[in-house]
């Protein structure tokens, strides 16, 4: 959004809202833009989120698992969750067939995965849109 709209939302002339935008990101709150994307655009049908229990917790296997995640070009998210499963990891696929690849080449390769359990989901109802500001 062009800076002279945000400015007129929120009652502010375009230099002070340029000056609260650029302290913003300076101080990190605001760490960066990016393009949203079209899945469909982009041909994938479905999103899948697996849940990874490892065949332990330890230190070192923890790191093995996140540095070969930060590697894997097919994970979208990852984070590391309290509950049955050790992490919930976020894939995207053109379909049951890619997502079938993507279990057999990439996530079946992630060290020392003991189980993995596989949720398609159907719609998305409320979309990630960003953090609240209040």
């Amino acid at each position: 959004m062009p800076i002279a709209e945000i400015a007129d939302r929120v009652n502010l002339s375009p230099s002070a809202c340029h000056r609260r935008i650029k302290n913003l990101e300076g101080a990190g709150v605001i760490h960066g833009y990016a393009a949203k994307l079209d899945k469909q655009a982009l041909g994938l049908e479905a999103d899948v989120f697996v849940e990874i229990t490892l065949t332990s917790q330890n230190q070192e296997i923890l790191d093995m698992f996140e540095q070969a995640v930060m590697a894997c070009a097919d994970i979208l998210e990852c984070h590391l969750t309290t509950g049955n499963a050790d992490y919930i990891v976020r894939v995207a696929a053109r379909s049951v067939t890619d997502y079938e690849r993507i279990h057999r080449n990439s996530l079946g390769r992630l060290p020392h995965v003991a189980s993995m359990r596989s949720t398609f989901a159907l719609r998305a109802i409320k979309p990630w849109k960003g953090y609240p500001v209040f």
